[in-house]
C-alpha cells in the first residue's frame, strides 16, 4: 500500500495532539507502519499546532511536504486555509467552522478572511465543514471538539466502529470516556 498522509492542524489547546495519538493508535492496530510527528508553534499561547500522521506498508519519514496530504483535519477554519498548499490535488479537508482570531487580527493589523470554505473549494479542495463546537457542547463539553472531528474523519476510512471505539478507550482517560464517545458519535452521524 502506498503511504497515506494526514495533517491535523489547529490552535494550541484544542486537542489536536490527542486526536493524532488516537489516529496513530488506530492505524497501528490495523497493521500499518505509522509515523506521527508533532510540530508546536507557540501552542501554549494559542499558536498554530500541526501533526503529521503517515501510514502505509512502510513509512520512512514522518514529514509531509507541500502537495502530499491526502487529508487535512482542521480544528479552526483559518488553519485549514493556511495549510491548503499541503493538500494533494484531489485531497479532502475535514474542518471545524470555528474562527479563532490570530494575533494580527486581535491587534487590528489584519482582518479575519471571509468565505474561507468557498475559497478552499474554489482552489480545488473537497471540503467537509461543520460546527464541531456545537456538537461538542451537545456531548457535554467544548473540549470534545477533537472527538467530534475524529467522528467525522471516520467517514473517510473503511474501518468498523469497534476499531474506533477501541482507539477512544485506549487514548482517552476513563473519567472523560463517556463524553468523548458521545462526541465521536455526534461527529460520525452529523
Amino acid at each position: 500500500m502506498e503511504t497515506k498522509n494526514i495533517m491535523i492542524v489547529g490552535v494550541g489547546g484544542q486537542g489536536s495532539l490527542l486526536a493524532s495519538k488516537m489516529l496513530g493508535y488506530l492505524l497501528l492496530k490495523q497493521g500499518y507502519d505509522v509515523k506521527v510527528s508533532e510540530v508546536h508553534g507557540m501552542s501554549q499561547r494559542g499558536g498554530s499546532v500541526v501533526t503529521y500522521v503517515r501510514y502505509g506498508t512502510s513509512v520512512a519519514s514522518p514529514v509531509i511536504d507541500q502537495g502530499e496530504a491526502d487529508c487535512i483535519v482542521s480544528f479552526e477554519l483559518l488553519e485549514a486555509a493556511r495549510w491548503l498548499p499541503f493538500l494533494k490535488k484531489d485531497g479532502q479537508i475535514v474542518t471545524n467552522i470555528q474562527q479563532i482570531d490570530p494575533m494580527p487580527v486581535v491587534t487590528g493589523q489584519a482582518v479575519y478572511p471571509e468565505n474561507l470554505v468557498q475559497k478552499m473549494k474554489d482552489a480545488g479542495a473537497k471540503v467537509d465543514a461543520m460546527d464541531c463546537v456545537a456538537l461538542a457542547q451537545e456531548a457535554g463539553t467544548v473540549k470534545a471538539v477533537n472527538l467530534v472531528l475524529m467522528g467525522r474523519l471516520s467517514h473517510y476510512f473503511d474501518f468498523p466502529d469497534e476499531v474506533w471505539q477501541d482507539a477512544i478507550e485506549a487514548c482517552v482517560p476513563q473519567k472523560f470516556l463517556e463524553i468523548n464517545k458521545k462526541a465521536f458519535e455526534l461527529g460520525r452521524n452529523a
